[in-house]
């Protein structure tokens, strides 16, 4: 498989990452160390995981999983702190702050059996703590050994530009990445957390790419989901929810990914995974599998190469609702200083 810069840092990783939020969950532990063996097999090398998943149990799955290789010191392990682990968690449990985070990572580090943790992602902002403590803990972990290199999740452009320039501002260790929502379905990024990591030179994690399921070709207009999927089991289910992706811009966009991979004599989801891999800025993209299969078939898209022709077609059909003010003023005054590239 082949590896990419880690945003801005001089880390390689695997152009496509294993995600783990089914562990402890949909996924047993023995599942889900045949899902690791065959994602380390493959070539992959970023295992991204977070100490919300199923309690904590994902990150311990994982520790134990890593415990036992020989290889440790190819694999690139990231996790996420921000949000409580337990259902009782008090009101120092949550949050970007010091004191939460501090212990946060601490318990990461004890469920994944490590000494340091080599992406420390901060899992979405935190409105109530200066971002000055919060970036000032991430650089304490950085100096202090505990973490190698941090990032950031579910952040605005605002709010990714103004941690760049606060950290370079204080000398503090720089967010080498930012893991957001993007798939042919949400381009939503585009706007504006895309344009800050161009110009900050941030890697981008996409999680999501496959749109919770709809971009595998398995959903059917004007029939509900059923049976064993994600929308099957729970039809409002986050983003991804039947009722608010069932869109004649959906349906459009999954016949043109469609055809396309009828074209190729390969399934939808690998011209979909294709796609978002071959996006600007994008260091590695996030597969979230349940079973084996599902993730061979999904890693398969590291071989597919789309055409300049295709990727246009999915580029417009896919392409972004406009947004009048001010992104549809802005395009129109900039106009006349497009001069094609």
């Amino acid at each position: 498989m082949r590896k990419r810069r880690l945003g801005n840092s001089g880390a390689l990783v695997s152009e496509l990452a294993l995600g783990t939020m089914t562990f402890g969950a949909e996924t047993n532990a023995a599942g889900a160390n045949k899902i690791l063996d065959e994602f380390a097999s493959a070539g992959g090398t970023l295992i991204d995981t977070a100490d919300v998943y199923s309690a904590g149990a994902s990150e311990q799955i994982v520790g134990r999983w890593l415990a036992a290789r020989s290889d440790r010191d190819d694999l690139v392990i990231a996790t996420k702190g921000r949000f409580p682990v337990t259902s009782d968690a008090g009101p120092n449990a949550r949050g970007a702050s010091r004191v939460y985070l501090q212990r946060a990572v601490d318990a990461s580090l004890a469920r994944l059996g490590v000494d340091v943790i080599d992406l420390y992602q901060v899992h979405g902002w935190d409105p109530l703590t200066p971002l000055e403590e919060t970036l000032a803990t991430l650089d304490h972990m950085v100096r202090s050994g505990r973490v190698r290199y941090v990032g950031l999740s579910n952040y605005t452009g605002w709010q990714l530009q103004r941690a760049m320039l606060l950290a370079r501002h204080r000398g503090w260790a720089l967010p080498v990445t930012v893991q957001p929502q993007y798939s042919l379905l949400d381009r939503g990024i585009e706007y504006e957390v895309l344009p800050v990591c161009q110009v900050e030179q941030i890697g981008v994690l996409p999680w999501s790419p496959l749109g919770g399921g709809w971009l595998t070709g398995k959903y059917r207009r004007d029939q509900r989901p059923r049976g064993a999927t994600r929308l099957g089991e729970e039809p409002d289910r986050g983003v991804e929810a039947y009722d608010e992706r069932n869109t004649d811009r959906t349906w459009r966009v999954i016949e043109v990914v469609s055809r396309i991979a009828e074209s190729h004599g390969v399934p939808p989801a690998r011209v979909a995974l294709r796609w978002v891999a071959d996006r600007p800025q994008v260091s590695s993209v996030i597969l979230g599998a349940r079973t084996v299969e599902q993730l061979h078939d999904n890693l398969a898209a590291s071989e597919l190469a789309l055409s300049d022709d295709e990727r246009a077609r999915l580029d417009d059909v896919s392409a972004p609702q406009r947004i009048t003010y001010p992104y549809g003023l802005i395009d129109e005054m900039n106009a006349d200083r497009d001069i094609g590239g």
